[in-house]
């Protein structure tokens, strides 16, 4: 099984230049009612236009804020700081800072995560490898 997300945005292009800064991912389809975000040839995630049904209907509803309630867009990334570093020069809305998941003691994932809005306000998690955030690895 492989993941295949998909989530309905306001503005596709706009979208699809925002993650792939940020996470450094290429466009696998581009235009303006649907894109698919693809990292080493992988599918990372796809984005479609609220406004296109495409046959099969509209995504979602552009009036039911806030998007994505509940949900968590999480990546792990294996450049953590240097992915905080372009979201810093991107201007993008912090929602947690950077942090160890467990803030403390042994167990869990034992990452560094740092939560954050995209432009539709989506929450996104950006996580380092689990395992990463004890040893030589300092924050």
């Amino acid at each position: 099984m492989r993941p295949q997300p998909l989530i309905a945005v306001a503005d596709v292009e706009a979208s699809s230049r925002w993650y792939r800064q940020l996470l450094g991912c290429t466009s696998g389809h581009g235009g303006g009612t649907y894109e698919r975000l693809e990292y080493n040839g992988e599918l990372v995630m796809q984005l479609h236009s609220f406004d296109s049904d495409h046959d099969h209907g509209r995504i979602g509803d552009p009036s039911d804020k806030p998007y994505g309630n509940g949900v968590l867009l999480w990546f792990e990334v294996t450049d953590f700081d240097v992915a905080l570093t372009r979201a810093s020069a991107m201007g993008v809305e912090i929602v947690m800072p950077k942090h160890r998941n467990p803030p403390d003691g042994f167990g869990g994932p034992n990452q560094w995560e740092c939560w954050m809005r995209d432009l539709d306000g989506y929450v996104v998690v950006i996580a380092s490898p689990m395992g990463t955030a004890d040893g030589d690895w300092k924050p």
